[in-house]
């Protein structure tokens, strides 16, 4: 809810005939409403941030040096964007809290519509911090809101009465009482001064302007000092006169930016002249005057200068730089001829990118130098200027190509406390003779002079922590006993061969591209974790890492199988937990012996022969691309699931593993000796494993009792021995025996008591009586799923199955040479004698409307016989396929006539059953309908929907019989159709 509210002030207000406060006396600006004669007029500072619209929040109007609050414009501003910084920021007010007020402070004729200002979030580094005041109690609102709803009353229709209607009210007389009953009210919101110098001080500039804008009270918070300490203008357009007046006014200022203002140079007078406090000043892009240097003495409290992008003087002279109080000064791509700088207290100085040629230090405290990237600086002045501090602790001289050893020899002499050096790009260095005792940090980026005679000087850094050799070209091998080295880094280094490190703290390696590594010796008790990617030349590995917990060679080409003495039980790698060796293509004989190791990656070992792994505790193994494993054992491990199929030559297998539920040897068509010992194994898949024998399959079924899905399709030397041990798996429930050379199907129905789904695809070799005691003698009671597909049972044999095993819910007899009509039980004299199907009347089911003193003889649901060539005729009756939903007779050739009375058939496929010619259908719950490449005939095909009253889909695509036209008859005879696919274009 938006709550309109005003602020109303005790004090008495004049106005000019244009509506124009006559006098009020800014707080901020300081002027009043209208110019004084005898003043200069005030200029409008707050026009130089981002043009800020100083007469209100959203108003358009021309700027103009009287900014008092009009009483003709209106001023709508949103409260909500100042309070969810506070509590976003010091977490002190609740979101439930928050109000969404509209201060309406204007006395427009036409009301404008509410724009709320848009919070600048820009990046503040430290300087720009504004001191906050201590949190307080934010218990007010409750408070505004008793005063709101005085200042706004309800309306007597319910709604609220906005600002510009109370405003417009008149007395019974007809009088404009709005402006005058606000003008005698003297009561305003509750905000007290402590609350808004804590909102204020998380704003900017331009909000503070804006801020400024809404009311006396908001102007005048908005202009304490406290928020002007630090006074950006950096690329603003502000005049001399314009920064004088705000000197002026803030004369308390510590910090000043005036980076990309124009001409730099007085103003950066003015602030050192004017600002007695001044701390931090940031100058650039222009040009400073010898003057402005001169005159840095007389601002003593500057702390920190900050000149980038100037040229100083006219270039061609020296600058002297001198300040008893300064800490940090930058001159970053400064254009000058010679620089001198006398500071005594300075401790950071940085003239990075700069031109000059010659730099004389005098700085007993200078802590921090950076002259990286000044291609001007002679060695001889590098050496003057950084032995002049002897405090020195971190020097970047990066990109300074003429510095020599001589120079770092001397600097190591005279700056005992060095600790940080960066000499990277600096060719002609070699450290020879160089000895940097307190040092921690060295970079040496594409130095071409460091080879492994440098290593020597490094030793002697016994304090070194980070170590940094990128592009050494030269370097051939890096042996270093550092006890403090924690970070290393060779990447791109074309020559380098051998790798020694020994550190106790050393906990990261950067070792990238380099062709021609081939060994590797690491002793740490800090490296968690080892990368190696690519290193095609690496062949020995020697590690000692107490707490390494993952390592990737990915790539490594070279390896040989000892690398699995590195990381196995006793090889320096107790807690290894991940191990990625993927695509190690030297790799043969693989054997790991490991208590830790969880996660094992062999993808795209093509070489591979053998695996041994004796991991307990392995949880996860990948050999993607293992396609040449012949023998592998997996004895103990922890796996859950494992899949060889992708291994089809492996001929030997042997597995103990507790936990395992599934295995798949899905393609091993050589495997011929498997030991399995899985205990809690449920589902095992030997698809195409042509050599698995009986004794293999009872040793198995032997040690693995708990299987309740087995899969010997393709499985030719499995016989009987082997079925019959199916007894020890007292929870088998789905078996799959298809292409196979099974004879008798006893051993089946003696061992597998609770068997519900048997899979018996083109076994050719089944007799006719092979399926009787499913039948006749009520073998497998459970059994519900039965597939024959691609088999040579003859017509009877199938008939008697469909007709006297009932149990069954889903029958496969896809491509079944021998099957003929399909003929449940009736004559079509008999069919007209059956009650047509129709909605059960309440309470009675529709089993007991159509046959009351009978149950459905069948239970069949799903009835599948794809491709059957000599199936002509199809006639299922009510009472034989009442619980039918799917059938599907699709691509049976000489299917001719269809009839089907089937109340709970949903999907129907009759696709390219080119001689079709008769349909009849009575299948109120058909939704589903195919009849693909069919030369039925519109007329019978629009009677036989006609008494599927819940058909959704129709398809008739590539039916020469039926075109376009005839969709509207379709949807005539079955209103309830949705969807009717047809691919004939009307001619």
């Amino acid at each position: 809810m938006r709550i309109w509210c005003c602020f109303c002030f005790g004090e008495e207000e004049e106005y000019n005939n244009k509506g124009y406060k006559k006098s009020m006396r800014d707080p901020i600006l300081g002027n009043n409403g209208e110019e004084s004669p005898d003043e200069t007029p005030a200029f409008d500072w707050r026009a130089v941030f981002d043009g800020v619209d100083v007469g209100g929040a959203g108003a358009s109007r021309p700027r103009a040096d009287n900014v008092g609050v009009r009483r003709n414009e209106e001023i709508d501003f949103d409260i909500n964007w100042l309070l969810s910084d506070v509590e976003a920021r010091n977490g002190n007010y609740s979101g439930e809290r928050m109000l969404n007020v509209n201060l309406n402070l204007g006395l427009s004729e036409e009301a404008s519509s509410s724009s709320t200002v848009q919070k600048e979030d820009p990046d503040r580094d430290s300087c720009s911090k504004r001191p906050k005041v201590n949190s307080f109690s934010l218990d007010w609102d409750n408070h505004l809101l008793q005063e709101t709803s005085y200042l706004c009353p309800m309306n007597e229709g319910g709604g609220d009465m906005s600002l510009s209607n109370f405003l417009d009210a008149t007395d019974d007389k007809g009088k404009d009482i709005g402006i005058s009953k606000m003008e005698d009210l003297d009561v305003r919101m509750d905000l007290t001064d402590d609350l808004l110098h804590m909102v204020f001080s998380f704003l900017d500039h331009i909000d503070l302007c804006r801020a400024a804008s809404v009311c006396r009270q908001w102007r005048a918070a908005s202009s304490h000092e406290d928020f002007w300490r630090y006074l950006n203008f950096e690329n603003k357009q502000i005049s001399s006169d314009q920064f004088e007046d705000m000197c002026r006014r803030y004369p308390n200022a510590t910090a000043v930016n005036l980076y990309g203002t124009l001409n730099i140079h007085p103003l950066a007078m003015k602030a050192v002249s004017s600002l007695r406090n001044l701390e931090a000043l940031t100058l650039g892009r222009g040009q400073l005057g010898e003057t402005f240097f001169q005159a840095l003495t007389d601002c003593h409290m500057l702390k920190s200068l900050t000149v980038n992008d100037a040229t100083l003087g006219n270039g061609i002279q020296e600058i002297p730089i001198y300040h008893d109080r300064l800490r940090l000064l930058q001159l970053v791509k400064c254009r000058v001829l010679r620089v001198s700088v006398r500071c005594p207290q300075l401790e950071t100085l940085s003239l990075k990118r700069s031109s000059m040629p010659h730099a004389v230090l005098n700085c007993p405290l200078l802590h921090d130098l950076d002259i990286a990237s000044c291609h001007k600086l002679s060695d001889a002045a590098i050496r003057s200027a950084a032995t002049a501090c002897p405090l020195l602790e971190s020097l970047d001289m990066s990109n300074c190509s003429c510095v020599s050893d001589e120079t770092l020899r001397e600097i190591a002499q005279t700056c005992a406390s060095l600790r940080v050096l960066d000499a990277s790009y600096c060719p002609n260095i070699s450290l020879e003779s160089v000895r940097l005792v307190m040092l921690t940090v060295l970079k040496l980026h594409s130095c071409e002079g460091i080879t492994s005679a440098s290593m020597a000087a490094i030793a002697h850094s016994y304090m070194l922590e980070v170590l940094e050799l990128d592009n050494c070209s030269l370097l051939t091998s890096v042996s270093l006993d550092l006890p403090r080295l924690q970070n290393i880094r060779l990447v791109h280094c074309r020559k380098f061969i051998d790798l020694n490190l020994h550190s106790g703290m050393l906990s990261s390696i950067t070792v990238s591209n380099c062709p021609l590594l081939q060994r590797i010796n690491i002793t740490s008790s800090a490296l968690k974790k080892l990368v190696l990617q690519k290193q095609e030349s690496l062949t020995t590995i020697t590690l000692q890492c107490l707490n390494l917990l993952e390592v990737d060679l990915t790539e490594c080409e070279s390896l040989t199988n000892s690398i699995c003495e590195v990381f196995s039980d006793g090889g320096g790698c107790p807690v290894l937990k991940s191990l990625i060796l993927d695509n190690c293509e030297s790799l043969t004989a693989v054997a790991f012996c490991s208590t830790s190791l969880v996660s094992l990656s062999l993808a795209g070992c093509r070489a591979l022969i053998s695996l041994q792994l004796r991991c307990s505790y392995l949880e996860q193994v990948s050999l993607d691309g293992c396609d040449h494993l012949e023998i592998a054992s997996f004895s103990p491990v922890g796996l859950r699931s494992l899949n060889l199929g992708i291994c089809p030559k492996m001929s030997v297998l042997n597995i103990e593993a507790p936990q395992m539920a599934s295995l798949e040897l899905k393609g091993c068509g050589v495997l011929s000796e498997a030991s399995i010992n899985c205990p809690l194994l449920t589902s095992f898949d030997a698809s195409f494993c042509s050599q698995l024998k009986d004794d293999c399959l009872s040793a198995t079924t032997s040690s693995c009792p708990l299987i309740e899905s087995l899969i010997l399709m393709s499985c030719p030397s499995v016989g009987c021995d082997g079925l019959l041990s199916l007894h020890s798996l007292p929870n088998l429930t789905y078996l799959d025996l298809s292409y196979t050379f099974l004879v008798n199907l006893q051993p089946v129905y003696e061992s597998c008591l609770r068997l519900k789904v048997l899979k018996l695809q083109a076994c050719k070799y089944l007799t006719d009586t092979s399926l009787e005691p499913l039948y006749k003698d009520n073998a497998l009671p459970a059994l519900c799923e039965l597939d024959l597909s691609y088999g040579t049972l003859c017509q009877s044999a199938i008939e008697e199955l469909l007709a006297c095993c009932t149990h069954l819910t889903h029958v496969s007899l896809n491509g079944c040479v021998n099957m003929h009509d399909l003929n449940w039980g009736f004559t079509g004299d008999q069919r007209s004698r059956i009650p047509s199907v129709g909605i059960a009347p309440h309470g009675s089911s529709l089993v007991e409307q159509h046959f009351p003193n009978e149950q459905p003889k069948r239970l069949l649901e799903n009835l599948n016989c794809v491709g059957c060539p000599n199936i002509k005729k199809v006639v299922i009756p009510m009472a034989q396929g009442f619980l039918l939903s799917s059938l599907n007779l699709s691509l049976s050739a000489n299917l001719k006539e269809v009839d089907i009375a089937c109340y709970n058939l949903c999907f129907l496929n009759l696709s390219n059953c080119c001689s079709l010619e008769s349909l009849q259908l009575e299948c109120p719950r058909l939704s589903s309908l195919f009849l693909q490449s069919c030369n039925i005939d519109e007329e019978a095909v629009e009677a036989a929907i006609s008494r599927c009253t819940m058909l959704e889909t129709l398809d008739v695509r590539f039916c020469p019989k039926i075109c376009p036209p005839s969709m509207g008859r379709l949807r005539a005879a079955c209103p309830s159709l949705k969807r009717i696919f047809s691919s004939l274009v009307p001619s």
